[in-house]
């Protein structure tokens, strides 16, 4: 059993087309039919570590539509408590637009929708109270990120934060942040962040642990054949989120991590991607 986790963020319906490869400028290519499957990086988070057996809460919001109630039925499907997952009346769920090309890379844009209307009072201080760890990305607010940050560290919570989509944040964030997780491309941009704990992941390389003033670590990919890249680095969050609940090394977290991006990796979609513990554990016996 870990303590509790905490993700605040975005739900979005993914609306993913496949395609053979992704088009040039201009250019339109036949594709696949589409499919509307539940999304969002905060969303997909949560699930992730319901599904590998965590205790999760999940504060957002969605719209007072049919792709919100996708949503909210497959976070709570997952055992993610949705009891502060807003519905909003007379705004859209968010969504993602996503191409998936042969290969399984994906594109992705995002429209806010809902997310869009979460405010630092949909966080309430004493739901962080119990916490081990807040999972945060970029997909809402930055007030919302940075309030939700504040009320985490006062309650002496672990704060990992996604920078992602990447852009500019404000330093106050990086303080509160105990945890960085950042792609290699993000990681570059960044530059000299001043937190001291970090994962920068590499895709298929792996990812490069970087933990206080100890030597950073490389840890290996689990070579898979890819099928649909998308969400795979939330199915990472999560189960960093989860390892850390439970009070792993950033080493060790890390290690297992990969495994479960590698999973989700092998499976279409992001949510009805990831594993359980029991398909996690005979995956990476296969």
């Amino acid at each position: 059993m870990t303590e509790s986790i905490v993700v605040v963020g975005s739900l979005n319906a993914d609306l993913v087309v496949r395609t053979a490869r992704f088009p040039q400028p201009g250019e339109t290519l036949q594709g696949s039919d589409l499919a509307i499957l539940p999304g969002g990086k905060s969303a997909n988070q949560a699930v992730a570590v319901g599904r590998l057996g965590g205790t999760v809460r999940m504060i957002g919001a969605v719209g007072d539509d049919g792709n919100g109630a996708l949503l909210r039925d497959s976070v709570a499907a997952a055992g993610v408590d949705t009891t502060h997952v807003a519905i909003r009346e007379g705004v859209a769920t968010g969504t993602a637009v996503i191409t998936v090309d042969a290969a399984g890379e994906n594109t992705i844009v995002i429209s806010a929708g809902a997310n869009g209307t979460l405010t630092p009072d949909d966080v309430p201080d004493d739901v962080f109270a119990g916490a081990a760890v807040l999972g945060l990305c970029l997909e809402v607010s930055i007030d919302v990120v940075l309030a939700a940050a504040r009320s985490a560290h006062a309650a002496g919570a672990t704060v990992l934060t996604n920078l992602s989509p990447f852009g500019a944040v404000p330093a106050e964030l990086l303080e509160l942040t105990d945890v960085l997780l950042v792609n290699e491309h993000e990681a570059a941009a960044l530059g000299d962040h001043g937190v001291a704990r970090s994962i920068v992941t590499r895709g298929g390389a792996g990812c490069v642990v970087h933990d206080g003033g100890a030597e950073p670590v490389s840890i290996d990919a689990v070579r898979v054949e890819p099928v649909d890249t998308t969400g795979c680095g939330d199915a990472f969050m999560g189960a960093v989120a989860l390892r850390l609940a439970a009070e792993d090394t950033l080493v060790d977290a890390a290690r297992f991590a990969v495994g479960v991006g590698a999973y989700a990796a092998t499976k279409p979609g992001a949510q009805a991607s990831y594993p359980t513990i029991a398909e996690l554990e005979a995956f990476l016996r296969a």
